[in-house]
């Protein structure tokens, strides 16, 4: 009872650290690209959400320096106030294209698309089902509505259908949340299924496409394109700070929908608009992924690959459909030793560990720009580990 703030957070601290989940930042000093120089070690770049190789594409960086010679630097208030460029109209108009839906609305993070979507969305008299693996920003942004939130097994309908059973009829509306691509595991929900449940319970179904899009689809446009599926009864929602390799997120639906999000998203409404300089390089990422179909083809010939090494290999990596995988270790000093060890040969894989995941991984992230004989030694250097 009479720690000091210093003492009672020294404390969690010492624990953290015993657990060996204790975590720093890792600082690059160079392009932050397939490579990346950390401390002076350049290292081939496992840890990236940069799919498509984006994020230091000239013609982004030039789309940046154009936007910041015309529009200056902040975007100095919020959408409604003086924060609006027509910038903004032309990444929603490119992403609505790319999403094939009416309309989609921009905000200044992912993680605030989330947040604000979901609290605007449903409330006390509310029902949300979400995975039980589902991004931090999705169960936060259920905390926020202050609707019952029950989280269902992992990509498991029976259970989600047993919970509906059990709960839909005591709330006004009810929201399935789920990610498209989950980020730790690299699986993929069961999209279809989720939307003949969401029929099947007078359900609305929000699909977190942050690492989708991009990467799965004909032309790349999320896991939904993947399915081929389309409803007014999904909510897609996702970010640019991944494969479109800026910043920023988006909702896209019906027109009534992001009309209703204007006028009701606290996160939108009341934050400063996404910088003219990310907009304008998001716009150009955007464009870029609608057009140029052989990034997908480089980046799926190198997962392909990949597997296939892992596989011959005997390394039993996690089931996995997307851009990344992950090789399941008994504990966090494990994951860390064999991360250590990697970075020892060049290549640098981050350990995951609880709790942002249930058990240890080293988990790689795989991008059109790796060549493949990164991954032959990649898989080498794991064998001699192992």
């Amino acid at each position: 009872m009479n720690d000091s703030l210093g003492q009672h957070l020294q404390k969690s601290l010492s624990t953290i650290k015993k657990a060996r989940w204790y975590r720093q930042e890792q600082k690059i000093t160079d392009l932050s690209g397939y490579t990346i120089t950390i401390d002076g070690e350049q290292l081939i770049n496992f840890a990236s959400n940069d799919y498509l190789g984006l994020a230091t594409d000239i013609r982004l960086k030039q789309a940046v320096i154009e936007a910041t010679e015309r529009y200056g630097n902040g975007s100095t208030g919020s959408r409604l106030l003086s924060g609006h460029r027509t910038l903004h109209d032309d990444l929603e108009g490119a992403i609505a294209s790319l999403k094939q839906t009416p309309k989609a609305l921009v905000f200044s993070s992912g993680y605030l698309a989330n947040l604000g979507t979901i609290s605007a969305l449903v409330g006390k008299k509310d029902l949300i089902l979400g995975d039980e693996y589902n991004h931090s920003s999705l169960k936060n942004g259920a905390k926020l509505s202050q609707a019952h939130a029950v989280e269902y097994q992992h990509i498991n309908c029976e259970d989600l259908v047993e919970q509906l059973t059990k709960n839909r009829a005591n709330y006004r509306h009810c929201l399935i949340i789920t990610d498209s691509v989950f980020s730790m595991d690299g699986d993929i929900a069961p999209l279809p299924l989720l939307l003949d449940i969401a029929k099947k319970f007078d359900c609305w179904l929000m699909v977190d496409e942050a690492h989708g899009t991009g990467v799965m689809g004909k032309h790349g446009a999320g896991c939904l394109e993947h399915f081929q599926i389309k409803s007014e009864r999904i909510i897609q929602i996702g970010t640019l700070s991944k494969a479109v390799g800026s910043l920023g997120g988006y909702v896209a639906g019906s027109e009534v929908l992001i009309d209703f999000l204007r006028n009701r998203c606290p996160t939108w409404i009341y934050t400063t608009a996404l910088s003219v300089a990310d907009t304008a390089a998001a716009l150009t990422g955007v464009n870029i992924i609608r057009t140029e179909a052989h990034r997908r083809h480089n980046l799926w010939t190198n997962i392909n690959f990949l597997k296939k090494l892992c596989s011959e290999a005997n390394l039993a990596i996690l089931p996995s459909d997307s851009a990344i995988l992950c090789l399941p270790l008994k504990d966090a000093p494990e994951a860390l030793n064999m991360s250590s060890k990697l970075r020892s040969h060049g290549f640098y894989v981050p350990a995951i560990r609880p709790p942002t995941v249930p058990t240890s991984r080293l988990r790689f992230s795989l991008m059109a720009t790796h060549e493949i004989r990164d991954l032959q030694q990649l898989v080498n250097v794991i064998e001699v580990q192992n």
